[in-house]
């Protein structure tokens, strides 16, 4: 099966892509990947995205992002690529399919790292959450904990303290691994206390759907201790879902690298999203970053229909606004 564009991930990048590209009338197949919707349906509210003044569940955020897409024309498929062949044209091949594309907008974002409890799992969304910015704002005079050593921990700790009234970082080590800027930040910061030589074991209560406290053992002593919060925050890191591309595409700490725009290092294929963005990580971002690859994708069609003639932009074509003068 051949397709013009193929996308993979159906997050706000990998949505928002599908969007921009079936209205240009490039039909799109979305391969929904391993976490379809992408982290947002792992978030209960969302209040920070333009245009939704009361808020909106991420799970149906994600779902209208899809509808929207599936109007104009995109068809998505619940499939996960398991290799990749970036030889022109591109193949993807799945446990049931196998898909040539012309272009390839990758949208398979980045997986936060998570601690493996069930009691985590329960509460994802109700307390326990992966993105301070994200939700942040509903811990305000709220005590909550961060779990992790490195910058991400710190960063999420420092962004908390603008809400909560006291923030407690729990780290399985006795000294910090992040950069010695942040962690001095975090050390020196009133509002943010330190448990060391500690790991959360459970993460109370579930059965109620709500963070009530957390039960910590300290692994050199053996000792466990409950501690009162409202929430936790879980600061690991995020691991790229780009396995498949190992080899094939210029990465930097497993993240996939772009220029001009969207492009990675191989003709035609496009990347969007957390899968190359390691500093903002947001739902707008994403969406905006989509926006692009699909632009780029389609004005990378054009040129290899018409290569022998001038490139004209496609910018009218594909986001329905006014080309802007050329200087």
């Amino acid at each position: 099966m051949a397709y013009k564009v193929i996308i993979l991930g159906s997050g706000c990048a990998g949505s928002t892509a599908a969007i921009y590209a079936a209205r240009a009338n490039l039909e799109p197949l979305v391969l929904e990947g391993h976490e379809p919707g992408g982290q947002l349906t792992l978030t209960t509210m969302v209040e920070n995205y333009p245009g939704f003044p009361e808020g909106l569940d991420g799970p149906d955020l994600v779902q209208r992002m899809k509808q929207q897409a599936e109007r104009f024309g995109a068809k998505y498929q619940m499939e996960v690529a398991r290799s990749v062949d970036l030889q022109s044209p591109f193949t993807v091949e799945t446990d049931q399919n196998t898909f040539q594309a012309e272009s390839l907008i990758i949208a398979s974002g980045a997986s936060a790292m998570l601690l493996g409890l069930e009691s985590e799992s329960k509460l994802l969304g109700h307390g326990v959450s992966t993105c301070a910015t994200c939700d942040g704002y509903f811990f305000r005079g709220l005590k909550v904990v961060v779990v992790g050593g490195g910058d991400t921990a710190m960063e999420e700790a420092l962004f908390l303290t603008k809400f909560a009234d006291s923030v407690t970082i729990v780290h399985r080590r006795d000294q910090l691994r992040a950069s010695k800027i942040m962690g001095e930040r975090a050390l020196n910061h009133p509002k943010i206390d330190f448990i060391w030589d500690s790991v959360i074991e459970e993460i109370l209560d579930p059965d109620q759907l709500r963070v009530e406290a957390v039960r910590l053992k300290n692994i050199k002593t053996g000792a466990e201790i409950l501690l009162p919060t409202d929430g936790v925050f879980i600061g690991i890191g995020h691991q790229p879902n780009t396995e498949v591309f190992q080899g094939q595409l210029e990465m930097g700490n497993g993240y996939l690298v772009v220029h001009d725009g969207s492009r990675t290092s191989v003709e035609g294929v496009f990347a969007a999203g957390d899968v190359h963005d390691q500093v903002y990580r947001q739902a707008i971002t994403a969406a905006g970053a989509g926006c692009k690859a699909a632009i780029d994708a389609e004005r990378y069609l054009e040129e290899r229909a018409h290569t022998h003639q001038p490139q004209q932009s496609a910018v009218g074509v594909v986001s329905g606004e006014e080309e802007a003068p050329t200087t």
